[in-house]
């Protein structure tokens, strides 16, 4: 009896609570990794390490290509080529039609607010524009030169717009095409560090015509003044853009050269200007032939029914 009573008595040792916890946690931390087939690889990033995310080689393939500027484009015949041209931010159209509005000695329009990425939004709506303000104006303009007169009969003419948006979009894109062709001719035998793509001619030759817009409304008010006056404004604008943006390109080559393509440039301008204004907004009154030649055939009519 005395036996088994000391033997209950007797105090045993056991290990601390917190460092069995610890073994077991470590334990199951080794066995853990143990499971891990593939470990992830760590990065130290402002002294604490983080696990390193493995890269997709196809991702980062497409990264190198696209900052290098190797990235491949769609093919010319799907809808996805043509959208990188239209794909520009408001604010820039507006700062081009500005620029192109208000030209200001040394400022070079394409490398002011072009920079190498040129648009065909601006250009395209801005022609649309043009044509649709010249049909309609013209056919105003008609209207109220004959206003008032018995034999006269309104009736739309609808060939104007037809006939300008063929004028307006063939300058727009047949002008810079040419010219275009002939600058890469010309910098090929002369050395030049000014030189301009086709799409960036387009852009400027586009957005020149923005000026003629407001002068184009200004045309419905049968006054011959205020219209000459209006296209000597418009051509001053849309002319200088022109004029300070190609100087650069041209300067270095032979002064014949220089003065035929300056000329060229603003001749060619000029007639669009006035060939509209002649050919839309004619203040010739056809009525007044029709009232002289009709007295004249029924005197005509009257002396051989006597003589007979």
């Amino acid at each position: 009896m005395m036996a088994n009573t000391d033997f209950h008595l007797q105090f045993q040792e056991f290990e601390d609570e917190s460092n069995a916890m610890g073994s077991k946690s470590q334990e199951t931390t080794i066995n853990i990794e143990k499971h891990i087939s593939k470990p992830q690889k760590q990065r130290r990033v402002a002294g604490v390490t983080l696990p390193e995310e493995e890269n997709d080689p196809l991702e980062t393939d497409d990264k190198t290509k696209l900052l290098s500027g190797q990235k491949e484009r769609a093919p010319f015949w799907t809808f996805e080529y043509y959208q990188a041209f239209f794909d520009v931010e408001t604010h820039q159209v507006k700062d081009r039609i500005i620029g192109s509005v208000l030209p200001w000695p040394g400022k070079n329009f394409v490398r002011v607010y072009i920079r190498n990425n040129p648009d065909l939004y601006g250009p395209f709506w801005i022609c649309a524009t043009l044509v649709f303000a010249i049909g309609i104006s013209g056919n105003m303009s008609s209207f109220f030169v004959h206003h008032g007169q018995p034999q006269y009969k309104y009736v739309p003419d609808f060939r104007k717009v037809t006939m300008a948006a063929t004028a307006i979009y063939s300058y727009a894109w047949l002008v810079p095409l040419v010219l275009w062709g002939f600058l890469a001719w010309r910098n090929s035998k002369v050395t030049n560090i000014v030189t301009y793509s086709f799409l960036e001619i387009v852009c400027v030759y586009g957005y020149s015509l923005a000026i003629y817009v407001p002068a184009v409304v200004l045309w419905i008010i049968p006054s011959e003044g205020l219209r000459w006056c209006s296209i000597v404004v418009a051509l001053c604008l849309s002319g200088s853009v022109l004029v300070l943006t190609f100087w650069p390109a041209v300067r270095d080559d032979r002064p014949r050269i220089f003065i035929a393509i300056t000329f060229t440039i603003v001749a060619l301008h000029v007639l669009l200007a006035v060939g509209c204004k002649a050919y839309f907004f004619s203040t010739y009154d056809t009525t007044n032939t029709i009232k002289v030649v009709e007295p004249v055939e029924v005197n005509k009519t009257l002396s051989a029914i006597k003589a007979h």
